[in-house]
């Protein structure tokens, strides 16, 4: 009955159009209600103590690096750089786009800002160059799911607050993972554009090429110092998100010059607006948090899944199919706070490592953000390409489709989790 009227009054509150902050807030003060607990001032305390955490400073930096890097073109000089090495080759813009969103992912972390960014530079090029728009809409967006799984990645960073876990060991056991969805993108791609008739551009001369290299070069640079930082022992990662706005303000107006002073203000208040959105959606999910620790829907979870604890595979497979029926409805913040307390001590229950885990259950979120009906990247894509939704979800279909095989394939060998992830840490 618990579980019943707090899913119950989540989803009729999103049914009739509530904000999905607004809509947890809701569903939290009818799961007090039927536990006898309404007490407004703990609701504040909750809504307070939510957002009041030195990690979750990671996130409004990140944003704002990620802004920044936009409009001080950062950005564009990744996008440059790509062309110049592949653009060429068949179907070579398709392989830019997978190869800037990677570039880009190292960067800022956040999907919407990629797809954004990937669709105003790359969409009409494609299109152009004679690629199907639906096509080249559903690749871009795809692209975009890479965002929030390579480091420094906002998702992870809400996962570690929520779960308990290392931030520093998420972001390092993600490179791997990340990089083999853009490896199954590529091969999909490839698939694709085998029988379209299409002329590339003529390679660039090796001038050109170094010309590029040099031009996107301070942008290279950045993920390097966050890793290695990180590593090292240099910062923690919020103070990495600290060092990539001031370095991403830093090239922007001093070494590309492209990001004038009169500019800054509106950066500030885009990345402002977006931190508040995504910090208020933290604070309201953490009510729900704490009621659903205090009304044990987490025992009751271990309960219902106590079929599958003997076998790890077939626990994290339930899992996963579990969260991807979520994602269809619901965006990725909130999906993450909501789940990870009533999940994660079944992971520790079976004994599965929470940093694999964290990082499986932040590639399902992430591709998520493409599985209509939903899907906040096709939103993006389709607003700034200017296309209609239909033909972006149809477009995305066989790019979804393989980074879930890749994602179900981590949950079949989770060495490919954990082996390049003992790499690093």
């Amino acid at each position: 009955m618990t579980i019943f009227i707090f899913i119950g009054s989540l989803l009729a509150a999103m049914a009739l159009g509530i904000p999905i902050a607004f809509a947890l807030l809701a569903s939290g003060v009818a799961l007090m209600w039927h536990l006898q607990l309404f007490d407004a001032q703990i609701l504040a305390q909750n809504l307070v103590g939510g957002a009041d955490s030195f990690p979750l400073l990671a996130v409004p930096f990140f944003m704002l690096a990620g802004e920044i890097m936009n409009v001080g073109g950062l950005s564009r000089r990744i996008v440059d750089l790509a062309l110049a090495l592949v653009g060429h080759v068949k179907g070579g813009l398709g392989y830019v786009t997978i190869m800037a969103g990677c570039l880009l992912s190292a960067l800022s972390g956040s999907a919407v800002a990629d797809a954004a960014a990937l669709t105003a530079l790359l969409l009409p090029m494609m299109v152009k160059a004679g690629h199907d728009k639906k096509r080249a809409g559903g690749l871009i967006a795809s692209v975009g799911v890479i965002g929030p799984v390579i480091p420094p990645s906002i998702g992870l960073v809400i996962f570690g607050v929520a779960a308990n876990v290392s931030i520093s060991k998420l972001f390092f056991a993600a490179v791997v993972p990340g990089l083999l969805i853009g490896g199954a993108l590529w091969i999909t791609w490839a698939w694709l554009v085998r029988r379209e008739a299409i002329v590339p551009p003529p390679r660039k001369s090796g001038a050109e090429v170094m010309k590029a290299f040099r031009d996107a070069t301070w942008a290279l640079i950045l993920p390097v110092i966050i890793l290695v930082g990180l590593r090292m022992g240099v910062f923690t990662p919020t103070e990495a998100a600290v060092v990539a706005a001031v370095y991403a303000l830093f090239v922007s107006t001093v070494i590309y010059r492209e990001l004038k002073l009169s500019q800054l203000y509106g950066v500030f208040v885009a990345s402002a607006k977006t931190s508040a959105i995504v910090m208020f959606l933290i604070a309201a999910a953490m009510v729900s948090a704490w009621l659903i620790t205090v009304a044990n829907l987490p025992g009751m979870v271990v309960d219902l899944l106590k079929p599958f604890m003997g076998s790890p595979i077939l626990l994290m497979a339930a899992i996963m199919v579990l969260v991807m029926l979520v994602g269809t409805a619901m965006d990725m913040t909130p999906t993450i706070l909501i789940l990870t307390p009533v999940l994660m001590p079944v992971v520790k229950a079976a004994g599965i490592d929470p940093v694999y885990f964290g990082v499986l259950f932040i590639i399902n979120n992430s591709i998520g953000l493409v599985t209509p009906p939903v899907g906040t990247v096709l939103n993006v894509v389709a607003g700034v390409g200017k296309i209609s939704m239909d033909d972006v979800t149809k477009g995305v279909i066989p790019f979804m489709i393989a980074e879930f095989a890749v994602m179900f394939l981590m949950v079949v060998f989770p060495k490919l989790v954990t082996v390049p992830a003992s790499w690093f840490y």
